[in-house]
């Protein structure tokens, strides 16, 4: 039985005589094209349970689509055989019985938020990208801007229902809970980071904050600020020495390194420094602040004020887009603004974020610590390379801690509860003859930045590892990955031995599987 009562109307099967097929086989990364034999657009937990049991029963290779914004190729393979596509399944309503707020996995951050907010003056604490959906972002841990203020998405999550197939090849619903003496206890900790598409499909969430009590959904979930203070900037790239660009970056990472506990009075900020290449003609910072807190402008105008510490350059309006964000210029001096329509503006103006024919590259990695002048050298380098000239290349450098690091790193599937700041690597482009190009820009970066630790962010006293919705298949690729250190801990860390085991518990044939999922423990 399905937990929510309302009547969806029927899903229905889309194949390779369909018009509109070619449209649902490839998604936000155009690299990466499917060819299955089916598309099962669902609506309901019945209806993936039956497709599963089909694909199961036909030895069918399976993979699941909430949104399409997976940066690898673990939905929209050339293996698959059957995509099920759960962008029907969108509803987000109060659940009185379990006394939750339920989100299917098909809804996206900003109908979540715009159903959340306007409701009942709450959120759960999701990501910018409008379009992102809830299915794999929840399950890989869900950073958002919110974080510093109220943790990780997952810090809220009270239950998930999950289809799975036993093994004895049936697939049926279950639904498992955060309650201490819930046998199914181990399924909900493996989807509060332990990525998607690893132990079944997620139908819907329901989220209650630990502590909360009572029926009203107003005071199940955190309420964000009634008001941003946006405050947005650009350092043009002809104007910056190369101690400057090295300059600008130690500041951000040294504000954040200082201001990253749990309880910091800082922690209403939080900041996004984009690192353009040179061809994009700025680098930009982004900057929230609680509106609400009392001192509001006194913590931005002191941050600001770090930033541009030891810069002979004075910042201006942003002009450019760059990375996730649109251009900003009319908050080159800070305004206020109601919350969601801030949320709104920076998540839906971007246009790389809306155009559906690009192709990209994406790594990450997790901080603890300031730059070495060895990874700032690295940087420098490959964003001031002549033999590139895009604009849409990027290393995006974005808040972490407050919150986050309140909670143990054992506690959720979600580890780096230690880190400052995180970075994301973003290369656009569209042409399919400039893969090798750009994919050999990202690769080179990467690796010189983290050369001292075998071409990737090993977890230390400086860097942490990296992002699991920010997949990267080369962490597993010896040519790329020259330390002891393996793709599945630089994503786990510890806790990937536990998901091995709710792995083999609950998928007990690897019938939910892609290039980098949790693998069934050895022997």
């Amino acid at each position: 039985m399905t937990e929510h009562t309302t009547r969806h109307p029927a899903g229905r099967t889309v194949t390779r005589s369909d018009r509109q097929y070619a449209d649902l086989v490839s998604g936000l990364n155009q690299r990466y094209q499917a060819r299955p034999e089916s598309i099962r657009l669902v609506r309901s937990t019945d209806e993936v349970v039956a497709a599963v049991q089909q694909a199961v029963d036909q030895g069918k290779r399976i993979s699941v689509r909430s949104s399409g914004h997976c940066y690898e190729d673990f939905v929209h393979h050339p293996d698959v055989q059957m995509i099920v596509d759960m962008s029907g399944m969108s509803a987000v309503y109060h659940d009185e019985r379990r006394g939750a707020v339920a989100v299917e996995s098909g809804a996206t951050n900003l109908r979540t938020y715009q159903t959340l907010y306007p409701e009942w003056g709450v959120v759960v604490p999701t990501g910018f990208c409008y379009s992102v959906a809830m299915g794999g972002h929840v399950s890989g841990g869900a950073w958002g801007p919110l974080c510093r203020l109220h943790g990780l998405v997952v810090d809220h999550l009270y239950a998930v229902e999950v289809v799975v197939v036993d093994a004895r090849g049936r697939a049926r619903a279950v639904v498992a809970t955060r309650e201490a003496d819930d046998p199914r206890r181990d399924l909900w900790w493996a989807h509060t980071g332990g990525g998607g598409g690893n132990f079944g499909i997620v139908t819907r969430y329901w989220f209650r904050s630990p502590g909360a009590t009572g029926r009203d959904p107003g005071a199940l979930l955190p309420k964000p600020p009634a008001e941003l203070l946006v405050s947005a900037v650009g350092w043009a790239w002809s104007e910056l020495s190369r101690q400057e660009f090295g300059q600008l970056a130690r500041n951000y990472a040294e504000w954040h390194v200082a201001h990253r506990g749990p309880d910091d009075p800082h922690r209403a900020l939080i900041s996004q420094l984009v690192l353009n290449h040179r061809s994009a003609g700025q680098i930009g910072l982004l900057a929230l602040v609680d509106a609400t807190a009392p001192d509001a402008e006194e913590i931005l105008a002191d941050y600001l004020k770090h930033i541009g510490y030891g810069i002979g350059v004075e910042h201006g309006a942003l002009t450019r887009h760059m990375g996730d964000l649109p251009a900003l210029p009319q908050f080159a001096a800070p305004r206020r603004l109601p919350w969601l329509q801030a949320v709104r503006m920076l998540g839906t103006t971007n246009s790389v974020l809306n155009d559906p024919t690009l192709r990209a590259e994406y790594k990450s990695s997790f901080m603890r610590a300031g730059f070495p002048d060895s990874h700032l050298e690295a940087l420098y380098k490959h964003l001031t390379r002549d033999d590139i000239d895009n604009p849409d290349i990027s290393v995006q450098l974005t808040s972490y801690g407050g919150r986050i690091n309140a909670v143990d790193p054992a506690a959720t599937a979600a580890p780096h509860r230690d880190a400052a700041f995180k970075m994301l690597w973003q290369v656009f482009w569209n042409d399919p003859a400039d893969d090798d190009r750009y994919l050999s820009w990202a690769r080179d970066c990467y690796r010189e930045v983290y050369a001292d630790t075998g071409g990737v962010p090993v977890p230390n006293e400086v860097t942490d590892g990296c992002y699991v919705n920010y997949p990267d298949i080369d962490l597993g690729d010896p040519r790329f990955n020259t330390s002891s250190t393996p793709w599945h801990t630089l994503y786990y860390k510890d806790n990937y031995p536990r998901l091995q085991r709710v792995k083999a518990k609950w998928d007990p044939h690897n019938v939910f599987r892609h290039s980098q999922s949790v693998r069934p423990p050895a022997g």
